[in-house]
């Protein structure tokens, strides 16, 4: 199974070459599903009788998506990273067959999804942490690099030797590798990130606060936590 958290028509605009890829995996037996959220497969239908079934999940650069004016690591907005890992491996157990392999992969020095975030949401969730290792070297890594938004619909120029993607070098890449290992006990509720306040989102002096005054700045604060607030119970805005 291959997934896509956009739709397809989303896809199209973007990626010239989406339907001949979907028709390739398709060739070779695969099912493409789009407009899945890693964080909620256990309400997505598509899923449903997979339980218990998984043997080996890939999941490839993860990132909550880019809030405009603020970088990846900004206290503002890294949460949103950090939570992509807790409830993703908190929606894998209910999957991945006990011994089943879930490896990610991300840049040894990425400020969004660090690799403490993949680490520790693994462990937390009983995924053991076995081995880790550079993406170059591993048998899947002939992978074009993109930003998974918008961006991509003029900033791809060549998918070849990682070029389409610079702002990460690639021999930092690794791969985490895990390995499911429950201990057959219940575990708690998934701890998670909260997002900011309203009343540290008005406080914000930069980023996209940097030039704002007055009722400008007042706005963007209640959409930004109005966008929040929507995500952090569980519909992801991207």
């Amino acid at each position: 199974i291959a997934t896509t958290f956009e739709d397809h028509p989303t896809l199209k605009e973007r990626y010239k070459e989406i339907d001949d890829s979907i028709k390739f995996l398709e060739d070779h037996f695969a099912e493409v599903y789009h407009g899945v959220d890693c964080t909620r497969i256990a309400v997505d239908e598509r899923f449903k009788g997979m339980e218990g079934s998984l043997g080996a999940v890939y999941y490839n650069f993860p990132h909550s998506g880019a809030i405009q004016g603020f970088f990846d690591g900004h206290p503002i907005v890294n949460w949103r990273h950090e939570n992509l890992m807790r409830l993703f491996f908190r929606a894998l157990r209910s999957f991945v067959k006990p011994g089943g392999f879930v490896k990610v992969a991300s840049n040894m020095g990425a400020v969004g999804v660090r690799y403490s975030y993949i680490v520790g949401s693994a462990l937390e969730n009983e995924f053991l942490h076995i081995e880790t290792v550079p993406f170059l070297q591993w048998h899947l890594h002939r992978y074009g690099r993109s930003y998974g938004d918008k961006r991509d619909v003029y900033k791809r120029p060549d998918a070849k030797n990682n070029q389409s993607y610079n702002a990460q070098a690639a021999d930092r890449d690794m791969v985490y590798c895990f390995c499911f290992a429950p201990s057959g006990e219940t575990l708690g509720k998934q701890q998670v990130r909260l997002p900011p306040t309203l009343k540290t989102l008005k406080s914000c002096i930069d980023g996209p606060f940097k030039n704002l005054q007055g009722m400008a700045k007042e706005n963007l604060a209640n959409q930004l936590f109005k966008r929040f607030a929507t995500e952090i119970s569980g519909t992801h805005v991207g």
